[in-house]
């Protein structure tokens, strides 16, 4: 079985397996799944999503396709300020463009990382919203508001077509190591 299109935008981003990473706005798992897989079972996810109806779809997926996996199921907002341990990495797909003031919720993802810690975003590469997705945010208006909030070495990782709004993106961010300077003074 080949890799999936999810599969393709977030392994770039995923140096090696094992870590503590958060899915947050993870839905029934789409890219959870994905991530889990990449993290093997020594990996550990935050599974984050308002609906815990969706959290239950994606506990039954795990169940069927990777019941080893750990996965913590955390029905919440994750826009306001969670209980989770210091993390390797967070990853946001398809999330951040239901939020209309972005910068708020990376500058909250980022002092969930540890220091060197890595944030996965996917999203469509446009600015022009619908209703289904309505704040998206383009390649390089992501990477000008990721470095804002206080990531460093803001890349873009994969792009695919999308059939809805055109092409989808994956772009990584780093939480600075301890003890560097803040790049934004």
């Amino acid at each position: 079985m080949s890799p999936s299109k999810e599969y393709n935008l977030i392994a770039p981003g995923v140096p090696q397996k094992g870590g503590r990473w958060a899915d947050l706005g993870s839905g029934a798992g789409a890219f959870t799944l994905p991530l889990a897989q990449l993290l093997g079972p020594q990996g550990e996810i935050y599974s984050v999503d308002w609906n815990p109806h969706s959290l239950e779809a994606q506990r039954q997926r795990f169940e069927a396709n990777d019941p080893q996996a750990r996965v913590h199921y955390l029905p919440a907002d994750f826009t306001l300020p969670l209980d989770l341990p210091p993390l390797d990495g967070i990853l946001m797909a398809n999330s951040l463009h239901f939020q209309e003031r972005k910068e708020p919720v990376l500058a909250q993802a980022l002092s969930y990382l540890k220091p060197g810690g890595r944030l996965i975003v996917v999203e469509y590469n446009t600015n022009l919203g619908n209703h289904w997705v309505p704040y998206p945010i383009d390649l390089a208006a992501f990477q000008r508001l990721a470095l804002r909030a206080g990531f460093v070495q803001v890349k873009m990782l994969a792009r695919v077509p999308s059939r809805f709004l055109g092409e989808m993106y994956s772009c990584l961010g780093l939480r600075p190591e301890a003890g560097t300077r803040d790049p934004r003074v």
